[in-house]
């Protein structure tokens, strides 16, 4: 299959060329830094950033696409789900 951007660097601007099903854990990180995360099904979203740094977003509608650079995705504090890690 022809891939016509093949030869160009990936970019935080740029489409995700990858994605993971995300299972909250309080203790266990994501296998790799986030750029983007999408919200199948809305709640709210416990989530430790690549800085370290930790929040609750609170209400997050189903099908939300949030550009986060998230490392982990907390268990306590989140009831949303269907959650995809895209990089």
């Amino acid at each position: 299959m022809q891939d016509r951007y093949d030869g160009y660097a990936n970019s935080l601007e740029g489409p995700a060329g990858h994605g993971f099903a995300i299972v909250p854990h309080d203790s266990t990180e994501l296998s790799e830094v986030t750029r983007a995360i999408y919200v199948g099904v809305g709640g709210a979203l416990a989530v430790t950033l690549q800085s370290g740094a930790e929040l609750v977003l609170q209400g997050v509608a189903a099908g939300t696409l949030l550009p986060l650079r998230a490392r982990r995705i907390k268990a306590t504090g989140t009831s949303a789900s269907a959650i995809v890690g895209l990089v």
